[in-house]
């Protein structure tokens, strides 16, 4: 019986994973972590999931959770912070995470970075990324597969989603980085490119490029995800002075920002597939198109349903 540890299990990309390895092999037992038993609510009734309450950043907690396992899969990630926060989650973990596979024997890891981490690259968030995939080169006797996918899409998203449900409750949408361009891929791609590379060892030492097929700006972005969903609204592209002004604005409302000025500086670097090296049709995966798709589960509860059957006839279910 193999057992994978999915950190970052409970997330977004995770649940996709956690149920495409729940659908591929029953034997196979997934250990997911969560600091919060009711975080992982999504994954809990899948018959392969070991939900345990655990601090992945604590390292005796984190070695515990690694030993046994025949692989590790690391989605955990940031997308706002400062500089220590992002420091924490994408270069740290990822050191203790090849610290702990080196004292429990496991050899195989499969890491989720970003198109466009680069060291040089304009943004905290970019940088710190490439700071982590540093951190794993550092530890070549480790056999590890890294993916950099671009903006992740999907029924749950918090991208697409989020535009249409500003659009729906705002008469127009001044949009800051609007010619900001990107690749969009489909949550359910990524998570196939996962179990792809868990069940290729030809895979490790390999980075795949996750991206859908169409290139496309912010502004289509936010214009398509307010038509799928019924409210299309007047956009107003913002002027690079503005934009910086509405990010500093949003940071200091309370919550989770919905623009910050690392995220406008991430944005200066194009989202797009480099079109060098391997991808997901190396892996095999067809990548949907976010036309074919996002229509189906922004248009409400009977959209979702067309997505389900259209997930079953396409056998991405």
């Amino acid at each position: 019986m193999k057992r994978i540890l999915v950190l970052g299990g409970t997330g977004f990309v995770g649940r996709s994973l956690c149920e495409a390895l729940a659908r591929e092999d029953r034997a196979c037992v997934v250990r997911v972590p969560t600091r919060r038993r009711a975080h992982g609510a999504h994954v809990q009734t899948l018959p392969t999931v070991e939900l345990v309450q655990a601090d992945v950043h604590d390292a005796t907690a984190l070695l515990r959770l690694v030993s046994g396992c025949d692989a590790v899969v690391n989605l955990v990630a940031a997308l706002h912070g400062n500089a220590a926060s992002f420091e924490h989650v994408h270069v740290t973990l990822p050191r203790k995470i090849t610290t702990a596979c080196r004292a429990a024997g496991v050899r195989r890891l499969v890491h989720v970075s970003a198109l466009g981490a680069d060291i040089g690259a304009p943004s905290m968030y970019l940088r710190s990324k490439a700071q982590g995939e540093l951190a794993l080169a550092a530890a070549p006797e480790l056999l590890t597969t890294v993916l950099r996918p671009s903006v992740i899409f999907g029924a749950d998203d918090r991208f697409l989603n989020l535009f249409a449900q500003l659009q729906a409750a705002a008469p127009v949408m001044p949009l800051a980085g609007s010619d900001a361009r990107f690749q969009p891929v489909w949550v359910e791609d990524v998570a196939s490119a996962l179990l792809r590379c868990l069940q290729d060892p030809a895979t490790a030492g390999k980075t795949y490029e996750c991206t859908g097929p169409d290139v496309l700006t912010l502004s289509d972005l936010v214009r398509l995800a307010g038509r799928f969903s019924g409210h299309e609204r007047l956009q107003i592209p913002l002027p690079g002075w503005a934009g910086w002004l509405q990010a500093v604005a949003m940071e200091v409302l309370p919550g989770q920002p919905l623009m910050s000025r690392d995220n406008l500086r991430s944005m200066q670097v194009p989202n797009v597939a480099s079109g060098h090296g391997d991808n997901l049709a190396s892996l095999g995966i067809q990548a949907a198109s976010l036309n074919a798709v996002a229509p189906l589960y922004l248009g409400g509860q009977a959209g979702r349903g067309r997505l389900n059957r259209w997930r079953g006839m396409t056998g991405r279910s």
